[in-house]
């Protein structure tokens, strides 16, 4: 099979920063999916992985969203069968995406939204789980609470903060505050369902100030070292915050006097270390299916970057690590020959 994969870490403007190249197609384990890939997305984790994690032995292929078609299964297997429409973010432990085939465990995997082509389906499923396990694992909230407090979303109009803002307004009674930069941006996160807008480019104790509000919950989803004494002066005390980025130091004593608390949200942790509940994302990305399929949740694709090749996918790499990026960027799978999505 074709497979596009990274063999020294480094930069994307690197000659051979990606690669073509032939391998063979994997057999499943027990509880494995074999799966035609039919479409693919591209993730911070896509460009942090090939900049700065040097490959073990051989060419690693990347690639952490997919849909596609099983074509076969392990002997464990109970969820799924081959034919099967699907859709999953992967595991950061195995081989990726950017395949013709792949195999995935059948708990991280749910099924195909029968409203969206292969490609905008790949753009859902690693963004979504990431926010709805921020909202309902790291916040700790239930479905329906969060009446009278607010979600103040920092980095509104990336990936996961344009499922995060949807995910907490339809599902929770959060006040949702977003923040963007410039106008386009702007007017995504109000695309998104945003009540508020502030400019992150601002200090953002001064920003929520002049809306006089104090939210409970923040979602620090980018540059969390730069933002993190405003954030501490603008949180209710005994409020929350989760991350997602890497920041270099981070000094929580600040959090202290407030009795804040902090979270890390990884969305690979589970699968990782083959947690007893691993197959939580596989129950949600089912229900964010039928979210999407009944039009409460909405597609956050902003941008289709053809069929997947070593040329789409530098191009997909830096648009990712330009800073402008806006929700998701997809491509089609090597195996859409004649198949439209």
């Amino acid at each position: 099979m074709k497979a596009i994969a990274y063999k020294n870490a480094g930069p994307i403007s690197a000659k051979d920063a990606l690669i073509e190249f032939e391998t063979d197609i994997p057999k499943p384990g027990p509880n494995d999916l074999l799966v035609e890939v039919r479409g693919v997305s591209v993730n911070p984790v896509d460009v942090k992985v090939r900049a700065n994690m040097q490959p073990d032995s051989g060419p690693r292929i990347l690639g952490f969203d997919a849909a596609g078609v099983v074509k076969a299964v392990g002997s464990d297997v109970t969820r799924f069968k081959p034919g099967d429409e699907v859709f999953y973010a992967g595991d950061l432990t195995r081989p990726g995406t950017n395949a013709e085939f792949q195999l995935v465990d059948e708990r991280i995997v749910g099924r195909k939204p029968t409203s969206l082509g292969f490609a905008e389906s790949a753009g859902m499923p690693l963004t979504t789980i990431t926010a709805w396990e921020m909202l309902f694992d790291s916040f700790g909230l239930k479905e329906g609470e969060g009446e009278g407090e607010s979600l103040l979303v920092i980095g509104g109009a990336g990936g996961v903060g344009s499922i995060l803002i949807q995910l907490a307004k339809k599902l929770t009674g959060l006040n949702v505050i977003a923040t963007a930069s410039r106008a386009d941006t702007q007017a995504w996160v109000k695309k998104m369902g945003a009540d508020h807008v502030v400019n992150h480019r601002n200090p953002l104790d001064e920003e929520m100030k002049s809306l006089g509000i104090s939210p409970r919950y923040v979602a620090a989803l980018t540059n969390t070292d730069e933002h993190i004494g405003s954030i501490v002066a603008l949180i209710k005390p005994r409020g929350h915050i989760a991350l997602i980025d890497d920041p270099e130091g981070l000094d929580i004593m600040p959090l202290k006097l407030k009795a804040l608390s902090l979270s890390w949200e990884f969305m690979f942790t589970r699968s990782m270390f083959q947690t007893e509940d691993m197959d939580v994302q596989h129950k949600l990305l089912n229900r964010v299916a039928d979210l999407l399929d009944d039009g409460t949740l909405v597609s956050t694709v902003n941008k289709r970057g053809g069929t997947l090749s070593v040329e789409s996918l530098r191009s997909a790499h830096e648009y990712q690590e330009s800073g402008t990026a806006i929700g998701k960027t997809v491509l089609d799978g090597f195996s859409l020959v004649g198949i439209r999505t």
